[in-house]
């Protein structure tokens, strides 16, 4: 089975592909390279949420890994992360368990309140949400080589060092 075709600029780095000149100008030719002249945050992101896009941009483009056709699935990972914290917010100020009343009958047949700790409903209803929207973090993460495994899979090739010079040559 073949892998996945790589960029030319990609393969002439890593030096490890013998193409012909024709080659490489037909694959620079037909390669496709999405323009990344308009990536600004869209309008429906808040304040805080546009600074952690251009935040998460900056970083991107260092490494030349953002397009503007990549703008509203960063902005949607940028509100799922705000979310997440929301929601986590939230978990941390909830108490984990409650205290429930409850009646039970003594041998004497008479009612008895009496009280238990069980675990707070509403802890378990925002650890759901909380687990939905770390879901969408992670793949969103995934998808733009934010998480590690996502980064060991992208190749970017350092330049190759120059030779030392041997006196004996």
């Amino acid at each position: 089975m073949a892998g996945q075709r790589q960029p030319i600029e990609l393969l002439k780095a890593k030096g490890k592909k013998h193409l012909t000149k024709a080659e490489i100008a037909e694959r620079e030719r037909t390669e496709v390279k999405a323009r990344a002249d308009h990536v600004t945050a869209p309008s429906y992101l808040t304040s805080g949420q546009k600074k952690k896009f251009r935040k998460i941009v900056k970083e991107m483009r260092e490494i030349d890994l953002i397009a503007n056709l990549d703008v509203d699935a960063l902005a949607r990972l940028v509100i799922a992360m705000d979310k997440y914290e929301e929601v986590t917010k939230q978990i941390n100020e909830t108490p984990m368990m409650v205290t429930e009343p409850f009646t039970v009958t003594d041998v004497n047949g008479n009612e008895v309140y009496k009280e238990r700790e069980i675990v707070n409903k509403e802890i378990e209803r925002l650890m759901i949400i909380q687990d939905r929207y770390f879901k969408q973090c992670r793949q969103g993460a995934q998808d733009f080589g934010m998480t590690v495994s996502s980064r060991c899979r992208l190749i970017v090739p350092k330049a190759p060092e120059p030779k030392k010079e041997n006196k004996f040559d």
